[in-house]
This record gives C-alpha cells, sequence and structure tokens, in this order.
C-alpha cells in the first residue's frame, strides 16, 4: 500500500514538472510571438502611406544598372590667404543595384580603372517611408590635378594649373540618417530608391544626423617637387600651412530641411530636397613647422553649416523606370591658422525593373 502511495505521489510529481515545462516553452513561444510582432508593427507603422499620395511597391524585390558621374574637389587655405585647389577628374562608375524590401545593396567600378580597381564604392541603405539609413564607402584614387594655386594678385601660378598630381588620396566613410513627419504623403523613396511612386504632389520637412569620416593622405614632398618644376621661383614662399602629411576629419551633424516631390505628369516626379546641418568637426593629423624643421601633432574642432542638396527626376509605372538624381554634399572647417573647403557628389542615371509580385498586391489597381 505505502509502495503505491509513493508511485502515485511520484507521478503527480511527475506530471506537474511536465505541466510546468509546457506552460515554461509556452511562455517563451509567447514571448518571442510578441516580439515579432511588435517588430513587424513598428516596421509597418514607418511604412504607413496615404495611398491617394503615393502609390506602395507592389514587388519583392529590384534590380538596378545605374551609372554614376561622381565628382569632388578640396580647397585648402592657410592664413597668408594662400590656396590650393585639387579635384580629380570627374569620371563615370557602372554598377549593379540590387534591393530587396527596403534593403539595398551596390557595387560600382570606374570603367578607367577595371584593372587596377584603384576607384571603388560601396553603399547599403535602408528605407521606409518614415525614416532612412545610408552608409557608404569611397576610395578616390590617386589621379588629382592641381586646379589653382593662390599665392597673391602678384604671383602668376598659370603654370602649373592642371598639372597632374598623385600624392593625394581620400578615402571616405559615412553614415546618414533621416526622418520625414509628413512620410504619408510625401516619399523620399519614390523619388531615390524607386520603391515607391508619388501620384500626387506633396512636400516635407526633414531632420536628421549624420557622421562622416575623410581620410586624405597627403604627400607634401611631391607637392614641393612640383611647384620646384613648374614654378621654381615661388617654391620657398609655398605657406607651411599647405604642407600635410595625413589628415583625418570627422563630422558629426544635425540637419533640417525640407523636400518636394512635384508629379507634373503621369508617371513623372521632380523631386528637390534642400537640408542645412549644423556640425561638429575634429581633425588630427601632421603640420610642417617650417620655424623648427620638425613634424608635429595638431588638432582643431569646429562647429560650421554644412549643406545637402538632392535631386531627381523620374518615370515610374511601377513595374519599370528610369531617370537620374544627383546628391550633393558641402563640409566647411576654418580656424585662424587653417581652412579648408570639401564639396562632393554625383549625378545617377540608372534603369530597372521590379520583379517578384507580392501576394497581396496582386490585384491592386484592378
Amino acid at each position: 500500500m505505502r509502495r503505491g502511495w509513493t508511485i502515485l505521489l511520484c507521478c503527480l510529481m511527475t506530471s506537474l514538472l511536465w505541466a510546468e515545462g509546457v506552460d515554461s516553452v509556452s511562455h517563451r513561444k509567447g514571448f518571442f510571438r510578441k516580439a515579432y510582432e511588435g517588430a513587424a508593427g513598428l516596421v509597418k507603422k514607418f511604412s504607413e502611406i496615404d495611398t491617394s499620395y503615393v502609390e506602395p511597391q507592389h514587388y519583392k524585390f529590384c534590380t538596378t544598372l545605374m551609372s554614376t558621374y561622381f565628382f569632388e574637389t578640396y580647397i585648402i587655405k592657410n592664413k597668408s590667404g594662400h590656396s590650393l585647389v585639387l579635384a580629380p577628374e570627374a569620371r563615370v562608375k557602372f554598377g549593379p543595384y540590387i534591393g530587396w524590401s527596403f534593403l539595398f545593396w551596390g557595387y560600382t567600378v570606374d570603367l578607367a580603372y577595371i584593372s587596377a580597381n584603384k576607384k571603388r564604392e560601396l553603399d547599403l541603405s535602408v528605407y521606409t517611408s518614415m525614416l532612412g539609413v545610408d552608409f557608404f564607402m569611397r576610395n578616390s584614387g590617386k589621379d588629382y590635378k592641381i586646379r589653382s594655386l593662390d599665392m597673391g594678385d602678384e604671383v602668376d601660378t598659370d603654370a602649373i594649373e592642371d598639372v597632374p598630381f598623385d600624392g593625394l588620396n581620400v578615402s571616405i566613410t559615412g553614415l546618414n540618417a533621416y526622418i520625414i513627419p509628413n512620410h504619408k504623403r510625401f516619399s523620399y523613396p519614390a523619388a531615390f530608391t524607386q520603391s515607391t511612386c508619388q501620384r500626387r504632389s506633396a512636400g516635407s520637412f526633414m531632420f536628421g544626423g549624420g557622421y562622416t569620416r575623410h581620410t586624405l593622405d597627403f604627400d607634401y614632398n611631391k607637392l614641393r617637387q612640383t611647384v620646384d618644376e613648374k614654378l621654381p621661383e615661388i617654391s620657398e614662399k609655398l605657406d607651411s600651412g599647405m604642407l600635410f602629411n595625413t589628415v583625418k576629419y570627422t563630422d558629426v551633424s544635425i540637419s533640417a530641411g525640407y523636400g518636394y516631390n512635384w508629379v507634373f505628369s503621369k508617371n513623372w516626379l521632380l523631386s528637390v530636397s534642400l537640408s542645412a546641418a549644423l556640425g561638429y568637426k575634429h581633425s588630427t593629423g601632421d603640420r610642417w613647422l617650417s620655424d623648427f624643421n620638425i613634424l608635429r601633432d595638431f588638432s582643431f574642432s569646429n562647429i560650421s553649416i554644412d549643406g545637402v542638396g538632392r535631386f531627381g527626376l523620374i518615370w515610374n509605372n511601377s513595374k519599370w523606370y528610369f531617370g537620374a538624381y544627383s546628391v550633393v554634399h558641402s563640409y566647411n572647417y576654418k580656424k585662424s591658422q587653417f581652412e579648408t573647403s570639401n564639396y562632393f557628389g554625383n549625378v545617377n542615371v540608372y534603369i530597372g525593373i521590379n520583379f517578384g509580385r507580392k501576394k497581396s498586391h496582386r490585384n491592386y489597381g484592378k
């Protein structure tokens, strides 16, 4: 009898432990399900649109062929008012892009450097109607030219203009994010990622922030050699403020602006947006101090106003699309001993197709 009660008690405890385990597993499954549903609901909220203004994306995937015209200019000034302008030849890059949902990835190669592969660009973007994030990495190569050297009105420096200069190599890494309050009616992706279609004109303010890292490797000995060859009479006048070894610029900014999408004809869109960014700059590197003939580290920080402009023209019937857009950046650094301005941007011409129609959108518009 005692043995029977013992067996019954053991069975009862086993049942209770099994029930508790099942309840724990169910609880964990319920937690993960709620977390997934919450994340999906958040993404859905970020992607909410007013379908009377914006037509949603009907496809899961897209592929794009894009040609990119990239340009940049660096201006270095010193306290004496002397300035050096360096810029590469504007070149055309070409490469494929592929998108899934709100993720886009692309890789472009400079057509003039296919064998050497010196110039590269990598872009990764995450876009919803309300939020957007752009990550980019670029390596410019070493094909710069001295566009101008200003040593004062009394000095003629025409002989050095457009002279090739391979003493500068620039790499840029950046992350930009923005939020669009009127995202239900104004579609930024319609103009720059072709993932929606703007059907009625609308505008919106925009707010965001960014982080950009510029690395400039500057061979000042090559600059001196170039000046000695072309303008030996002014070599000694070359101010030390222009001579660098390596400089790394960091920019952290907040921005505000306004954008407008104008639907001027069926399937056609013209988009213009301008943003001003209040940025905090910090730079470290080496400067040649002629008075002591030694290399010393220097650093400075600065707060200034920069700018970003975006312009786009697109035809999109929701399956096929083609068009062009341009993005232009301006960064400015200024201190009493040193000043630099950096302008860079691109013009993109593209054609693409959406495919893999979503089940829930198969009867849209019918």
